[in-house]
Formats: structure tokens, sequence, C-alpha cells
């Protein structure tokens, strides 16, 4: 596996090039420098491709805050692409809630938001930046750009795979806001700038262009196309990241546009786990410490680094808000106890007594099954830390017990897409008339249930392996890895009162609520800055 300090040395070199945000993806980034200024340097292109990677990792252009990225948030921190879009897929659901009440945080707990709550808002601003960065990397690097600077062979030689990364990133951008907004604008680096705002997309358009996009960059006949599966330098894309989003892409087909698209998910998933670049690792609780760039079974990390990389969102987000109460923040490789995520009693009883997931070896003694030392599982407030469990996943120590470098940001990647995902997508595609063995979803199944029990105690046959099954089994297996609020509306129990938890719909026991909350609603100030676009209904 590629030496993990070469990614962030890429990241370092996007830093030298960095910008601020624009709600206007019809416009450029805003920047003090001109496009000739950035791009006179050969070596400026790859520092722009760092900014691309960068801008699912940082917030700004120094660390920890102080010269964001997203104008629009107030506090820096929270507008991290990590940190919120595990927030808009958790915290609305029954694997997650918060004690804060900073902005409009609770109306995400609660399934009450509207379309000025500040945390949607920063997810579509976050979506955009992305995509208007990419659009302009690949304007800056065209033949025709690349000729007149007379930009050096070995560089030349490069972008066609750099502009293949690129295009990924702007696809696995355009997913999530497919998934979380629906009908969003579809602006390529084509559109004309200082024009007329973007016309709205309809689902299906978008769906079509993250389709088109990603088939181009894995088997198109063209020279832009990403490294095979398995050979891309660590955190960087590869073509099973982008089989992947592509995978997840059609798994959700029946919610975004209405088609089952299962055949196509056990093709990929099977050229995913047939590639033999993955593999499961051995233990699972390995997948969230700090020295989980080792892992084989992570397909696509965000990175990230205590020294290099300091942010308030990511796995720092995600370690240090779920510390609080009586719990030791030193256990876990920091110093930060900010007392703010818990999971349910609906999450916690997914779990079967020794199924080994849930349990955290830096706990102290006697705890089995989450944190409970002075927690109770009731919530009956959901502005108190000690209601609800607390959930010690993310850690900042290695699977040696050693701390991260720095006590504050802990060096744990966030594993975005990972092995374990790809095995469970192929059951459930089979399941739902993919054309694949049941004989083999069995066996991917039953390769995660030895892992977590130990042995065979926890394994299921083939009549056990139903609908039902998978999105429990979902629920254990990727807890608290950003896929829950997806999962619950392919399974149609997101909104519906199939399936209740606590404060689901803002009521205690849990009600049903609008299936117009399956859609987060359009930014109210994005309506404000383009008349082309319609809101959500029931907004």
């Amino acid at each position: 596996m590629s030496n993990k300090l070469s990614f962030f040395f890429l990241l370092l070199l996007g830093i030298l090039v960095g910008t601020t945000a624009c709600t206007d993806v019809a416009v450029n980034p805003k920047s003090q420098a001109s496009a000739e200024d950035v791009f006179s340097e050969d070596g400026a292109y790859k520092s722009y491709l760092g900014k691309l990677y960068g801008g699912l990792v940082v917030t700004g252009q120094q660390g920890p805050a102080g010269n964001g990225d997203i104008s629009a948030i107030d506090d820096e921190g929270f507008s991290q692409y990590v940190r919120l879009w595990w927030q808009m897929q958790e915290l609305p659901t029954d694997e997650a809630v918060i004690a804060w009440n900073d902005g409009a945080v609770q109306e995400l707990n609660t399934m009450t938001w509207s379309p000025s709550n500040g945390f949607t808002s920063g997810m579509y601003s976050r979506i955009f930046f992305q995509v208007s960065h990419v659009n302009e990397f690949l304007r800056q690097s065209s033949d025709a750009r690349l000729d007149a600077r007379n930009v050096d062979a070995e560089v030349r030689e490069k972008m066609p795979q750099w502009r293949a990364e690129a295009r990924f990133l702007r696809a696995l951008s355009y997913w999530h806001g497919i998934d979380l907004f629906g009908n969003i604008p579809v602006v390529t680096e084509d559109f004309p700038r200082g024009g007329t705002p973007p016309e709205q997309n309809t689902r299906q358009e978008v769906f079509n262009f993250v389709e088109s996009e990603l088939r181009a960059i894995t088997d198109g006949e063209g020279e832009e196309n990403l490294p095979p599966i398995g050979e891309a330098e660590y955190g960087r894309a590869d073509r099973g990241a982008a089989l992947m989003v592509l995978a997840k892409l059609y798994q959700n087909a029946p919610v975004y546009i209405g088609e089952n698209r299962s055949g196509e998910v056990v093709e990929l998933t099977s050229r995913i786990i047939d590639a033999g670049a993955y593999s499961l690792e051995e233990d699972y609780h390995d997948l969230f410490l700090a020295d989980n760039h080792t892992s084989d079974e992570i397909i696509f990390p965000v990175p990230q680094d205590g020294n290099r990389t300091q942010h308030f969102g990511g796995t720092t987000y995600l370690t240090c808000a779920a510390i609080g109460g009586s719990m030791e923040p030193a256990n876990y490789g920091v110093n930060c106890n900010w007392a703010g995520l818990r999971t349910t009693q609906a999450a916690v009883d997914r779990f079967e007594a020794n199924d080994t997931r849930p349990v955290f070896e830096n706990t102290p003694t006697g705890q089995t099954q989450f944190f409970t030392d002075g927690q109770s599982l009731e919530i009956s407030s959901l502005t108190e830390f000690t209601n609800g469990y607390a959930v010690p996943k993310y850690q900042n120590v290695t699977s040696t017990g050693e701390r991260g470098k720095d006590i504050q940001f802990p060096d744990t990647d966030y594993p975005m897409f990972r092995l374990a995902d790809a095995y469970l997508m192929y059951a459930e595609a089979v399941l739902r008339g993919g054309e694949g063995s049941t004989e083999r979803a069995v066996s991917l199944v039953n390769d995660l249930r030895e892992r977590a029990f130990g042995d065979e105690s926890g394994t299921i046959t083939a009549s056990e392996l139903t609908l039902d099954f998978i999105l429990e089994e979902r629920g254990r297996e990727l807890f608290w890895e950003g896929s829950r609020r997806t999962d619950l509306i392919r399974f149609g129990q997101f909104t519906t009162d199939e399936f209740l938890w606590p404060w689901k719909g803002d009521a205690r026991e849990g009600r049903a609520t609008s299936e117009n909350l399956r859609l987060y609603p359009l930014p109210a100030s994005e309506l404000l800055a383009n008349p082309n676009l319609d809101q959500n209904p029931g907004y």
C-alpha cells in the first residue's frame, strides 16, 4: 500500500492555491490570483488536484480554523465535508443523537428542518464548492490551455489520470447531491461563466450524468481513466472507488429514478470483490483506529493526520463529540470531551450479546456493549449527554495501543467505502432480483458474521437471508459510518411508522413523518440567488 505521507504532501500543495467558496456555481471560485497566475508553473496542476482532495478533508486555508472555505457558516468546524455528510445521514435516524443546541442541529435529530437550516445549507455549499473547483481544474487543464502554456511533457503525461480523479470527485459530490437534495443543477466545465444562473436538472438527469462520468473514467475508451483497482496512491481514487459510487447509485436507483438496477449492483460489487486488491480486516475495531491506513479493507478513505490536517470535522468530530460524562478521554488517545454524540436504544438492541462489534477494548472493566457507565439507555432529553449510550467507535489509538501524534486531532482516517459494504450490497442486490448467487451472498454475509462473533455461532442459512435481515446487518456492520438515512429510505422505513425510534418526528417514542423529508430542502439562500430553482415539495 502506498505511503500515506505522499497523500498529505499532495494536500499541502493544495493549500498553496486555496480559494474561498461561492454559492453561484456558474462563476469561478473566488481567489486573489487569476488563473494565469495560479497556473503559471507546471507544478500548479498537481497543487490544484491536492485542493480538490483537500475539499473532503480540511475546512480552509489554515488549520484548524481561521480562513475557511465556506463563508456562509459562522463556525468553520461545522463546515467540514465528512462532518456535514455524516450528520445528514446519521442524526435523523436511530443511530445517533446529539446534545448540542448549536445553530439548528436539533432540527436534524427531530426531523423538523426547514430551508433555512444552516447544516443542510452548509452541505449544499460544500457539494458545489467541490463542483466549482473541479470545473475550474478541468477548464485550466484542457489540451488547448496546456499547449498555450507550453506545459512540460511529464505533467502532460500524468494529466489524463489527474483529470479522471477530478471527475471522480465531482461525481462523488453529485452522488451526495442527488441523494440528499434530488433535483439540482448539473454544472460542468463547459458552462459559460458569469452568465445566467444554471437551470435545475431532474433527478434522472443528475443520475445520468453521474453514471456517464463514472463509466467513462473506469471503462471508457478515452485517455482519462482512473488507475486499476488497488493501484492508486493511498487516499486517491482508483477504479474500485469509482465502481463503489456507481454501485451506490444503482443500489438506490429505485429511490432516485424508480428503476431496479440490482443487476448492475451485482456486476460492480463482484468486480470489486474479485479484484483481489481488498481483504477483510481481521479485527473489525482496527478499521477505526489511528493506524487504519494499513488496512486492505478500506476502498476509499478520507485521510486524517493529527499534524497535517487539523480541523474540527471528520474523525476529530466523531472521536471528540462521542466522549463526555464519566468517560476518560485519555483512553481514546485524546484530551477532548465534547459531550455530544450518543446512540438510541433501537440501535443498541440490534446487536446480539455475543456480537463483538460494539465491544471496545479501551472502555473500563466490565463494559461489554458501548459505554454505559453513568449513561441511561433511555433518552428523556436530547440535550443531556448522559441520556443514551456513548459510542467510542473512532479512537486516536493504534492497534498496538499507541496514542496518535496529537491529542486533539486524531490520525484516524474516515473509511468512506470499504469491502464489507460491497459484500452486503451484493447480497441485497441478489435478494432484489439481481442475477447473482444466493450461495455466494450467504457466504459473504457469513464472512462478516464470523468476524463479528469470533466463530460460526453467528452464521446464517439461506432461508435467514432476507431483506429485513440485510437492513439490520447493515445497521450493525456499518453502524455510525454515514449510510443509515439512505438505507432506511431505500427500505421504506425512514418516514413511515413501520420502524420507530426515540425522537423520530420530534416525539419521544417516535412517530411517522411526512414523506417529503426523504429529501432535504434546497437552501433558501440558493432560491434567492437562482430564480431557476424550484423548492422540493413540502417545504
